[in-house]
């Protein structure tokens, strides 16, 4: 079953699958959508069908590119709006307090901030129009944005492809029944990377919080 799915996913037309993956991957990167587009589980799935250098390659550069144009997006809204986007309602959803903490982060951590935020759920989706609030020059966002989209991508492709692989072994060794079971762990595992990465951003605004005191006193 696992097989004929990834399967299936290699047989669509390899500029669809890519293109879509990119969008994705856009849509998430831009301050508001980032919160509705499945970027990362939908880079993970479209990774295992990478199968070949190639497939590699293009996959990895084009979902750098549109992560890139995402975030340049972020950072020109925050530009034009400045601090009155930390109005906005859904700033206020997500928390005022966050946004001030990334801003005065990013105020002195500059582009290694933007670089780190890149592997931080929900944390990388503010930051970019963070940075254009902070006044953070293009030409130091930039090169911070596409080293880190290079690394994040080429860390999920690589995951993702090694995760096809492995299912397709599993999937050879097993009988039916063992899949079942296969199934089950890969649901449980599944629900602990989900809560892991809650954790590690809860963790990641909450030392962002602390920072920010410590430099208060």
């Amino acid at each position: 079953m696992v097989t004929d799915v990834l399967n299936w996913l290699q047989s669509l037309p390899q500029p669809a699958l890519v293109g879509a993956t990119g969008l994705l991957v856009l849509l998430e990167c831009t301050i508001g959508l980032g919160f509705i587009a499945p970027g990362e589980s939908g880079l993970l799935i479209a990774a295992t069908t990478a199968n070949t250098a190639p497939r590699f390659i293009v996959l990895v550069l084009v979902v750098t590119v549109c992560a890139g144009i995402g975030d340049s997006i972020g950072y020109a809204i925050g530009r034009r709006y400045g601090t009155r986007l930390r109005d906005t309602k859904l700033i206020q959803r997500y928390g005022t307090d966050a946004w001030d903490k990334a801003t005065g982060i990013l105020q002195r951590r500059g582009a290694w901030a933007v670089f780190f935020a890149r592997f931080l759920p929900v944390v990388r989706t503010l930051t970019p129009a963070a940075a254009g609030t902070s006044g953070l020059p293009y030409r130091k966002f930039l090169p911070a944005v596409v080293s880190g989209a290079l690394c994040w991508s080429t860390l999920h492709v690589s995951l993702g492809a090694a995760l096809g692989e492995a299912a397709r072994r599993v999937e050879d060794l097993l009988s039916t029944g063992g899949m079942i079971v296969v199934g089950v762990l890969a649901a449980i595992g599944l629900f602990f990377l989900i809560r892991y990465k809650k954790k590690k951003a809860a963790a990641a605004l909450t030392s962002v919080s602390q920072q920010s005191t410590d430099d208060q006193h």
